[in-house]
């Protein structure tokens, strides 16, 4: 009979334990009154649908917060249209766009209780940022604004007015920000998002902890995902619903975390996005799509690759998930993909990549590889920003703005498979790299990877 008992109650709490755990969010994220939470958005709105929620869990529990807006979103045309009701093309219109986007979100931030002198614009050109670390370095003329024709920060509310539109001057403003603030936490836009000021802010974000690693204690990042091809569906206000990772996204080894939003978070978060009127009139329902049950992050994880001198090649598959950044009438045509299955390697002091086609190149089509090597010795923006392309003329090498004579690249085809070799000196001899791998059809962007980061050993 006691036996009988002590079954009996064994099983009850074997189902209560069970039943408490799948109640309790996996991976969730925590505040105490010691964190610092920084949150960097790349464009006027993003710090709201993306972490309205982590800044009222964090103030709740009276950590520090700070808010910046890497770019004031200047350049977004069709907004402009439909919010000003009238079409131009004057610089200064554009730049008064930015500036009502930043008035936008220091009311919605101000809403949930973000003080004002917590909240930072850094005033760089919106859609151009990518092309900034990929190009913009050195000696060379600053990048200028696609619409607003500027080639320095024209806002005088930002951190660094006429900061040239430079890869220093980018990098520079990231680490003060780092600097000033220590944060413990971090919430930044993810390097699979196809956006290009979404990518570019996450790298410019990594290769400054990079730089100030043994001057701050390391933080933790989390960043957050908001465009990708058909997500989240449906589109539209449902807090009755969770945001799940992409489909695209479910195999590449990210660790998710979710953050649950209570029904006061979520309604307070659906006020804060109601302030972002020029972007709510010409996409009613966009904002309000990432205004549901939790929030999410996470990234990917870390690549190590190892370097060889004998024996048969380690590859390291990163299985990288491909992001559809082209027009409808290209989605449709998916035949004309060759989205690379991308993995690395390292031996005999080079870099060896892999990249295995949907199909062969053939012409008008080609596959190319970015490399950004980084070193301890070394500043980065110093360091070589190869851009490697691959199509029926054969293969070309940049540096940057510069193109290189190939000889040093060696390039192995058969079939649909592609190796490339990179002697490690023309990379500047790295302790990480910076990758992405894109296809293009006449020059124009068809499919690219995701962002990631090898860490060489």
């Amino acid at each position: 009979m006691k036996r009988i008992i002590f079954t009996a109650i064994f099983l009850i709490v074997s189902v209560l334990c069970i039943s408490l755990h799948a109640e309790e969010p996996e991976n969730t994220i925590g505040f105490n009154s010691e964190d610092r939470v920084l949150i960097l958005a790349p464009h006027p709105d993003d710090e709201a649908i993306g972490a309205a929620g982590v800044i009222q869990k964090a103030l709740k529990q009276n950590a520090k917060v700070r808010v910046v807006c890497y770019t004031n979103g200047d350049s977004n045309e069709l907004s402009f249209i439909v919010y000003e009701k009238r079409l131009t093309f004057r610089k200064a219109e554009f730049l008064h766009m930015g500036e009502v986007r930043r008035r936008e979100t220091m009311r919605a931030m101000v809403s949930i209780g973000v003080k004002p002198e917590n909240i930072i614009f850094l005033g760089y050109p919106d859609f151009g940022t990518l092309e900034i670390f990929t190009k913009y370095w050195g000696d060379v003329i600053p990048y200028k604004g696609l619409f607003t024709k500027v080639s320095k920060v024209s806002y005088r509310e930002a951190m660094s007015p006429n900061a040239l539109y430079a890869g220093e001057s980018i990098l520079k403003d990231v680490e003060k920000i780092l600097l000033d603030f220590r944060p413990t936490k971090i919430f930044v836009s993810h390097p699979a998002d196809v956006n290009r000021d979404h990518r570019s802010l996450y790298l410019f974000l990594q290769v400054a902890l990079w730089n100030l690693e043994g001057k701050i204690k390391p933080s933790q990042v989390f960043p957050y995902i908001i465009h990708v091809v058909r997500w989240p569906i449906p589109r539209g206000y449902h807090p009755e619903l969770e945001l799940k990772a992409p489909d695209s996204l479910t195999s590449a080894g990210i660790e998710w975390h979710s953050l649950a939003l209570t029904q006061e978070e979520i309604k307070t978060k659906h006020d804060a996005i109601s302030f972002y009127k020029s972007q709510i009139e010409y996409n009613p329902k966009y904002l309000f799509t990432f205004n549901r049950k939790n929030e999410l992050f996470g990234d990917f994880p870390a690549v190590r690759v190892r370097t060889q001198d004998s024996g048969e090649t380690e590859w390291q598959d990163l299985e990288i998930p491909q992001d559809f950044n082209i027009d409808p009438e290209h989605k449709k045509d998916i035949e004309n993909s060759i989205t690379p299955d991308v993995a690395y390697a390292a031996r005999d002091n080079k870099l060896l990549i892999r990249m295995q086609l949907g199909k062969r190149i053939e012409k008008n089509l080609g596959v190319s590889v970015f490399l950004f090597g980084y070193s301890r010795e070394k500043k980065f923006s110093d360091m070589p920003k190869l851009y490697i392309k691959i199509d029926t003329l054969g293969l070309h090498v940049r540096d940057k703005k510069q193109l290189l004579q190939a000889k040093d690249v060696e390039l192995e085809s058969q079939d649909h498979t592609l190796i490339l070799r990179v002697p490690f000196n023309l990379l500047g001899n790295p302790d990480r790299i910076l990758t992405c791998a894109r296809t293009h059809p006449n020059d124009l962007p068809l499919d690219e990877t995701s962002w990631r980061t090898l860490y060489l050993q």
